[in-house]
């Protein structure tokens, strides 16, 4: 009888990631979405598993609709992976960050506890946790908490109830704490996506400048595919751990900015380049970089796709949807 699994924020970037791994696995894939009038199955599309989900109905913040929808499936694992994620918005939104990234996961074990306690718990964690702590240059599973920003501070209140619940309860969960990943598909909001976008658009003419704030951030990137394997094989263990999931190499935004310019021939990028102070955040994180020897040693888990090779296949994918070949 084949696994069961349950996704939430299906239609984000690693949801579709993430579908994709567990139905070549066999699973039967539930996804969770919100009641829209209109939902944007296009990063579904991309991976072309649109039509192999099933979708149900529920909402993070509806304690109610989580309780019916895991006590209606009992599936054999969760992967809470919904958030509001982008760090800017949360200075600005820090009360429906909190409420989505704190509350929902909660909602979740709540759900999990009462009506279904045989089913995996994973909770999308992050490195923005860390912030400031850093242990010799890297963050790993030891490495204290500093967050820098409500989405930070939301995050580490989940990372903990998920700890909570599996000592208190006995319960299958686990934190993944992931360093920065990207993808054709990231939000267009994210730096990394807004660079690929902008240097394609710049590429075929489409504007003439790519407006970006801190360029000297330093963030541990790897492909968002690579990564969803990683919370597979937690859930696969004998025992419920938390992992941190990296490169183990830091790179600068203005690193990133230098490749994806390359990568269409352009070397001086500084005449495309303005930056612009509003892209800057209240708090800086400056420098992430992975130490995911426990996660290579356990799980058996690598990277495959190495940084230069990430950026370039973000920006073909962003002149493929420009018409350029």
């Amino acid at each position: 009888m084949s696994k069961s699994a349950l996704i939430t924020g299906i239609l984000g970037q690693d949801g579709p990631y993430l579908a994709d791994f567990l139905l070549r696995k066999g699973y039967k894939v539930y996804g969770l979405i919100r009641r829209y009038s209109n939902p944007n199955f296009s990063n579904l599309d991309y991976l072309n598993v649109t039509n192999k989900v099933d979708y149900v109905e529920g909402d993070m913040n509806d304690e109610a609709s989580l309780l019916n929808l895991i006590r209606g499936l009992h599936p054999d694992e969760v992967y809470n992976l919904a958030a509001q994620s982008f760090v800017k918005a949360s200075f600005e939104q820090a009360k429906l960050t909190t409420e989505v990234n704190s509350l929902g996961p909660l909602y979740l074990l709540n759900a999990i506890k009462f009506f279904s306690p045989t089913t995996k718990f994973y909770q999308a964690s992050t490195s923005e946790m860390f912030g400031l702590q850093h242990t010799n240059g890297y963050q790993d599973e030891k490495t204290p908490f500093h967050p820098r920003s409500p989405y930070g501070v939301s995050k580490v209140y989940a990372y903990w109830i998920t700890v909570n619940y599996r000592e208190s309860y006995g319960l299958f969960t686990c934190n993944g704490i992931l360093f920065n990943h990207e993808s054709p598909i990231r939000g267009i909001q994210f730096v990394t996506r807004k660079i690929t976008d902008g240097v394609a658009k710049i590429k075929l003419g489409l504007v003439k400048e790519l407006r970006l704030g801190n360029l000297e951030a330093k963030r541990d990137w790897g492909f968002a595919d690579d990564y969803v394997e990683a919370m597979y094989l937690m859930m696969q263990q004998k025992n419920p751990d938390d992992y941190v999931i990296g490169t183990g190499e830091s790179h600068s935004v203005r690193e990133f900015v230098e490749i994806a310019f390359k990568s269409i021939g352009i070397a001086d990028w500084k005449k495309y380049v303005v930056i612009d102070p509003q892209f800057k955040r209240p708090a800086e994180v400056p420098n992430l970089k992975a130490k995911a020897d426990k996660a290579r040693k356990n799980l058996g888990w690598k990277p495959k796709v190495a940084f230069d090779e990430l950026v370039e296949i973000m920006v073909k994918a962003d002149l493929k949807r420009y018409g350029s070949r």
